[in-house]
């Protein structure tokens, strides 16, 4: 497939062997895309075993390129403006042009009871899950404008469309998140750059998994019966995969989605979002 035929695109938060941001870069290379994988450095706790953030986008990369597609990583703190700088400098000086913004980097801190969240854990929150998408788009926009459009697809959450009880800070970044959507949705379509929030429900990631699995040992249950509680409140009755939110930024990425910008696409099997 070559819905994306010459397009280049840059992914934050790829790393993780089972994450969103893996199965994005995959599925916009398989439709043609040059893609640029990121993550910050550092170590990654998977299954109590800690795995290297940057030798896992070196094997992405070495997936990818086995494909016959092209793909390239570099390291990049999303919080750190002298590393957006770098980062998109160094992808400019190799392919020219960056088509594809996908503001993937996020974090669950602050995804607590209000009261026991501290100022730290909420600016914290603020810095990965807003600041940095925000830099992101700020030094990518006037590429864009000069190459006569471009999408940016950032990724929120059904917390960007509601709220639960316990998820304190990391609500309120995914609703900020998808307002910042919307602002550069407003005032960028002109130049024909289009901007959208895909929201995942329950997928099915390395630490969706790990969650199920506590939940399972500090319950006493199987993991099937702690599957079978948790979406009991999701239409289709399943969590779904890094893939089906894949296929939603392939969607947003491509020609069948000219006319569109500005919106929430959630990717959660029909589950309730909340208050």
């Amino acid at each position: 497939m070559n819905l994306l035929h010459g397009k280049i695109a840059l992914i934050t938060g790829a790393s993780a062997p089972n994450g969103i941001g893996r199965a994005i870069a995959h599925k916009l290379a398989e439709n043609g895309a040059s893609v640029v994988v990121t993550d910050v450095a550092g170590d990654l706790l998977i299954n109590d075993q800690s795995h290297c953030r940057l030798e896992l986008l070196k094997s992405l990369v070495a997936e990818i390129d086995g494909t016959g597609r092209t793909a390239m990583w570099l390291d990049l703190d999303v919080t750190n403006a002298t590393d957006i700088e770098r980062c998109v400098s160094r992808v400019l000086r190799k392919f020219g042009r960056i088509d594809l913004l996908v503001n993937n980097a996020g974090s669950t801190i602050g995804a607590d009871n209000f009261l026991s969240t501290t100022a730290e854990q909420w600016e914290k929150s603020f810095q990965v899950n807003i600041l940095g998408p925000m830099m992101l788009c700020k030094a990518v926009i006037p590429q864009m404008q000069t190459n006569g459009g471009g999408r940016i697809i950032n990724i929120g959450s059904t917390g960007s469309l509601g709220a639960e009880a316990g998820f304190g800070a990391y609500t309120a970044m995914k609703h900020g998140l998808a307002g910042m959507s919307k602002t550069l949705a407003a005032e960028f379509g002109k130049d024909g750059i289009l901007c959208n929030t895909v929201c995942p429900g329950y997928i099915e990631t390395d630490m969706h998994l790990a969650v199920n699995a506590r939940l399972a040992s500090e319950n006493n249950l199987a993991i099937e019966q702690v599957k079978e509680r948790r979406y009991t409140a999701v239409a289709v009755r399943s969590a779904g995969t890094p893939q089906d939110v894949a296929d939603a930024v392939v969607y947003l990425s491509g020609p069948n989605s000219a006319y569109v910008t500005g919106i929430n696409l959630p990717v959660s099997g029909g589950v309730p979002f909340g208050i």
